[in-house]
């Protein structure tokens, strides 16, 4: 088991179903709005609710974000790469995933998930070593999404793009060197976007397993953008593009 941590994280992971062992409220937290709506889920669901001290809330969730809300959960499950094409296919959609290179800030990963699920991206692929996985930071940054949306983690990046291609994905990485701009290319096709990590961009052998690279212009004194906002623009311009044409 381990604790999340947030009102919203906690939220949906009752909304989603993940085993939860116990609620905990930090006393004098107002009981309404979406505490008053946590507290009857669990409750519906058989879950204890429990208040405690809020600085034993503060010790349990080891930040003081916790909005006076923690939860003791199973361990986040991990999908499949194989999980997520087959949810697209069950869709009657493209494939439309996004690959992570090693980023290493959970708020990062986190918005990255918020926006992905938002925007019908069908899954996630992280690498399993050198880089940030689910914690409950995440989770609290990803407001919860992450209990609606698959990710999963590999242990060698390169080789999961190889059989994602296999599969007739297209993966195109978000690079500065891009030859064209992010909103040039025709992305209503089975397409992967990598986005690199935080400073470094993407490394050179997963560079070298992408399609094609897209970048995004910039007019500013600034060189680069956050890894999560730089995918956040690619992905949302995605979705708007993909949406207007209907997927076979």
């Amino acid at each position: 088991m381990t604790i999340i941590w947030g009102r919203n994280a906690v939220n949906e992971a009752l909304k989603a179903g993940r085993d939860v062992d116990k609620v905990l409220i930090a006393e004098g937290t107002r009981p309404a709005g979406i505490v008053a709506e946590i507290v009857g889920a669990a409750r519906s669901q058989g879950i204890s609710v429990q208040y405690l001290d809020r600085r034993a809330i503060e010790r349990l969730a080891r930040t003081d974000k916790h909005q006076g809300v923690v939860a003791e959960v199973s361990e986040f499950e991990y999908a499949t790469v194989d999980e997520i094409l087959e949810l697209a296919h069950k869709r009657g959609e493209y494939p439309f995933i996004l690959i992570l290179d090693t980023l290493q800030d959970p708020q990062n990963l986190g918005s990255l998930i918020r926006t992905a699920e938002a925007v019908g991206v069908h899954g996630i692929i992280i690498p399993k070593h050198r880089a940030v996985g689910v914690t409950p930071a995440v989770v609290k940054a990803s407001g919860g999404a992450v209990e609606h949306l698959p990710v999963a983690r590999v242990t060698n990046l390169s080789r999961a793009i190889e059989e994602l291609k296999k599969q007739g994905v297209w993966v195109v990485g978000v690079d500065m060197e891009g030859d064209r701009a992010y909103d040039e290319a025709d992305v209503n096709i089975p397409v992967a976007f990598v986005v690199g990590a935080e400073g470094k961009g993407i490394s050179r052998l997963v560079k070298e397993k992408c399609d094609f690279l897209v970048n995004i212009p910039m007019r500013g004194h600034v060189a680069s953008l956050n890894a999560a906002v730089a995918g956040s623009i690619v992905v949302y311009h995605a979705w708007r593009q993909r949406s207007r044409i209907k997927n076979p």
